[in-house]
């Protein structure tokens, strides 16, 4: 099982984009997905990159979980991050040009 952080999956909708764009690469992958921890386990044939390829397609930013990589974050940013696009927060950083979610 590889794991993802996504560190701008901040609610369903992210989280609905991100399985659909697994899904193109396998239409057979099983998800965990936990939304809080901005997490995402595949278990799929596909490969790591064709995977993080995939979601960042879909407009967002995969990390490989690693053991030193953060379990846990403080949600922010996006619409269930507080933060709207465009709004001045500090230390929040713009969302990428292109962005297809609903929070960015």
């Amino acid at each position: 099982m590889i794991t993802f952080h996504i560190p701008d999956m901040t609610c369903g909708s992210c989280a609905s984009a991100i399985a659909r764009a697994v899904a193109r690469v396998d239409e057979h992958a099983r998800l965990e997905v936990s939304i809080g921890q901005k997490l995402l386990s595949v278990q799929s044939a596909a490969t790591e990159s064709e995977l993080a390829t995939a979601i960042q397609e879909a407009g967002y930013t995969p990390a490989k979980l690693t053991a030193s990589a953060p379990r846990s974050t403080a949600a922010s940013g996006g619409c269930c991050g507080g933060a709207r696009k465009g709004a001045s927060t500090s230390g929040a950083q713009a969302a990428p040009a292109g962005r297809s979610s609903c929070c960015g």
